[in-house]
């Protein structure tokens, strides 16, 4: 008799997710069985932690439906889920680090008789709760005095405790390190045997292929496929995660021509051995003047944790940093400035914007702070500089006096580049600069990225679109797993196909 696949105990089908202007899931399809770790892949934006909210009940579907061991289900939120089954943890550990283990566990469920706690009960069930996980720990112990990967094995304790069905891991292992994640994998792995099914989220490749036996994988908002993991390799999985096409690019012939002046030029930014423990490994990198250095991989590769070292955002834990030659210690963004460094943030929103200020105030920003706030810039200067950029960036509306917030996303891109090369930097740090704006201002973006380079701006690029940063850099530094494994020039050899490779090998390819 042929083998008939097993019954999914979640299913959800046809799943839709507006939010205003944005469809996070388009018809998306997701199902999991019992005793499996299954993978949800996707770069950031896919859809990943909507698809997660709207399973939970933290969002309310648009259309489709969820079942749960054959029986529709519509949670009211996340206490409803787990009351149903489907338990949560976050990357954040959210649990009472003032507390003991033993309360942590039970918290909010803590076993009475006649409304008087009962302390053996509970510190002898957390007990066996933890045995089961093959965890020996002290339940009366505060749970601050335990380590993060710990913690970690705290939460899901709590989460299997209420009889969990499916247990939700979202980007567990983010501030562990080697012998931490394989500790949390063989609880995986325990749970696994116990029948419970486990949707997995995170950016390390590696991790994911050790521990998980299928996967989803979502991009833009829509479902790309299922795989059993043994099936797909690794350079098919960033292929479909990044959704790379192989249609030829513009000519790159201007850009090579113009990487072996950049190659011959003064280094401008040289790190040595520069490192945060739990950010980022050591690495070593040298940026020239009028050199483009793009900065390429997956998203949770340590992109961002490495322009915020050379931006002094991070404090670095091991090696160091030359500015034109001169060791440096960059232990604040204002000393990088200093040193004529400048950083656009991935989160303009957060990290970028001022949403209550002008864009006048949100363009000079930059410039007042490097002055000192007891010599304000005369309006009259102002007035000089907001024109000359709103004109030289093209940004629209052309009205220097309109709250920034009512910009588009492009035109707010635009005033953040403004409010940095007001300063003149000799570095600009641009991290995905082109995200989430229309084709248009991606466009001048770009553009402007080329100008800068011809005129002796060194810039660091980092986008998650491979043809981009093959369209706009000299070399190219490839990252997997917050480590620093290839330098790459951009010759006639590296195509999108040779990046995808090597971002998907680690380097070994």
């Amino acid at each position: 008799m042929p083998m008939t696949e097993p019954v999914p105990i979640l299913q959800m089908r046809g799943i839709d997710k507006q939010f205003p202007g944005v469809k996070a899931l388009d018809g998306v399809d997701f199902r999991l069985f019992p005793g499996e770790v299954h993978a949800l892949m996707g770069e950031n934006g896919a859809g990943k932690s909507t698809l997660i909210k709207v399973l939970t009940g933290v969002y309310d579907i648009d259309a489709g439906a969820i079942e749960l061991e054959g029986r529709p289900v519509a949670f009211s939120g996340p206490l409803a889920a787990q009351q149903a089954g489907i338990s949560t943890v976050y990357q954040e550990v959210n649990l009472c680090a003032n507390l003991s283990v033993a309360e942590n566990i039970f918290i909010g469920r803590e076993p009475r008789r006649f409304g008087r706690l009962q302390w053996r009960v509970m510190r002898r069930e957390a007990e066996r709760i933890l045995a089961s996980l093959d965890l020996d720990l002290d339940v009366s112990a505060s749970l601050s005095a335990y380590s993060l990967a710990v913690q970690q094995m705290v939460a899901i304790a709590r989460a299997v405790q209420v009889d969990a069905k499916v247990l939700i891991l979202d980007e567990p292992t983010s501030s562990l390190d080697a012998g931490e994640v394989e500790r949390l994998f063989g609880v995986m792995r325990r749970l696994k045997e116990q029948g419970i099914a486990i949707l997995f989220v995170s950016h390390f490749l590696d991790q994911i292929y050790e521990i998980s036996d299928r996967m989803t994988v979502l991009r833009n908002g829509t479902l790309v496929g299922e795989y059993l993991t043994r099936d797909l390799p690794q350079v098919e999985l960033v292929g479909k995660m990044i959704g790379r096409e192989l249609a030829a690019l513009e000519s790159l012939e201007d850009r090579r021509a113009a990487a072996e002046q950049a190659d011959a030029a003064a280094p401008l930014v040289e790190a040595d051995g520069l490192g945060r423990p739990g950010a980022i490994e050591p690495f070593s990198l040298t940026v020239r003047e009028g050199e483009v250095l793009g900065l390429a991989g997956l998203l949770g590769s340590g992109r961002t944790e490495v322009a915020r070292l050379l931006f002094g955002a991070d404090h670095a834990g091991s090696g160091t940093l030359r500015v034109g030659g001169v060791p440096v210690r960059l232990r604040t963004p204002r000393a990088a400035v200093r040193h004529k460094l400048a950083y656009c943030s991935e989160d303009r929103r957060a990290e970028g914007i001022i949403p209550e200020l002008t864009v006048r105030e949100n363009l000079i920003l930059a410039l007042q702070a490097a002055r000192g706030w007891t010599r304000p810039i005369a309006r009259r200067k102002q007035d000089e500089l907001v024109e000359r950029y709103i004109k030289a960036l093209d940004i629209r509306p052309a009205d220097p006096d309109r709250p920034i917030a009512n910009l588009s996303g492009g035109n707010q891109q635009k005033v953040l580049l403004a409010r940095w090369l007001i300063l003149q930097p000799r570095l600009l740090i641009l991290d995905e600069p082109t995200r989430g704006i229309d084709v248009g201002a991606k466009a001048e973006i770009q553009r402007l990225v080329v100008e800068l380079s011809d005129g002796g701006t060194a810039v660091l690029f980092i986008s998650a679109e491979l043809e981009e940063v093959l369209r706009l850099s000299h070399k190219i530094a490839v990252l997997r797993d917050r480590r620093m494994v290839a330098e790459l020039d951009n010759d006639e050899q590296l195509t999108t196909d040779a990046l995808t490779e090597t971002i998907a090998s680690g380097g070994r390819s």
